[in-house]
């Protein structure tokens, strides 16, 4: 039995076709253009396999909620053509199968829950710092929707001491995204993020503005393991410095093993590295196909 996968980006469109235990037969990926013409390649792609359901995980914000009008498209966006643009129609109109639809970063929690860092855990937070931050959230054994969609990456966070940046985001100046995404470090300091070595000042300012945002999560939503990925996170030097950081905030608060002890377990890089979204895709379209 084969399932189709989605990993909608920003940038790129990740398809992908594996098992429901989440092994990834065949991948492919192109640039997000128009909606019309990406999601053609992605049905393309799909067309040469006899799938049995279709999950999407993309970039946001989305409307995730099936009883909505306009379940199963994007909201207000800065990417051109894709505000209000209708994904999970398009998608049936060329394969009359169950669809599985949410964030890349809900798809990425769900995913690495279901084979990754979080596995045999009913509870998790996968977060992702890249060109923007987003956070999917498992409680309880089911991915967490509200009013809407999480929008963990547009919390507000206490400056730093020593930052004068005045943030990126178009929407809230300093808010998290605004200050610690891969742009944010790149306008601050003139070189991206790979560029800049372990001991520049940029690592310390970031592990604070990062482990702030896990010191609320971890106060509100009480993950049973937290898990940072995205291509700011391939600087590994990163997590001891964010570790410390986010046990300094909680200030012993948290009277848990996990934190007191074993911090290095508990906030960790993804188990399944740049699959994670594409594994959680697969996860969706395992629980459409289930009726979850």
């Amino acid at each position: 039995m084969l399932l189709g996968a989605i990993e909608g980006g920003g940038t790129k469109f990740v398809c992908g076709v594996g098992s429901p235990y989440g092994d990834i037969v065949e991948r492919v990926s192109f640039p997000t253009t128009t909606p019309e013409a990406t999601l053609d390649g992605a049905m393309n792609f799909f067309a040469k396999y006899d799938i049995r359901a279709i999950g999407i995980g993309t970039f946001g914000p989305i409307d995730v909620h099936p009883q909505s009008p306009d379940y199963g498209s994007v909201a207000s966006t800065p990417k051109p053509h894709w505000s209000g643009y209708r994904i999970v129609d398009h998608v049936k109109r060329h394969f009359d199968i169950p669809i599985g639809f949410d964030t890349d970063v809900n798809a990425a929690a769900l995913g690495e829950a279901e084979w990754g860092a979080a596995k045999g855990l009913d509870s998790c937070l996968y977060m992702t710092i890249g060109t923007g931050i987003g956070a999917g959230a498992i409680v309880g054994g089911k991915l967490i929707h509200g009013l809407t969609h999480p929008e963990m990456g547009h919390i507000l966070v206490r400056r730093h001491r020593n930052d004068t940046f005045q943030g990126l985001c178009p929407f809230h100046g300093d808010c998290l995204e605004g200050l610690a995404a891969g742009p944010a470090i790149e306008a601050r300091w003139g070189r991206k993020a790979i560029e800049l070595d372990a001991a520049h000042d940029a690592w310390e300012m970031e592990s604070y503005y990062i482990a702030q945002a896990l010191v609320n999560y971890i106060l509100i939503l009480s993950p049973q393991r937290v898990i940072l990925g995205g291509g700011v996170m391939g600087q590994s030097h990163l997590f001891p410095l964010i570790r410390e950081q986010a046990a300094k905030l909680l200030n012993s608060y948290i009277k848990h093993p996990a934190i007191e002890m074993d911090i290095d377990l508990y906030i960790v890089p993804p188990a399944l590295d740049g699959n994670a979204g594409l594994c959680g895709a697969l996860a969706l379209a395992k629980q459409a196909m289930n009726g979850n």
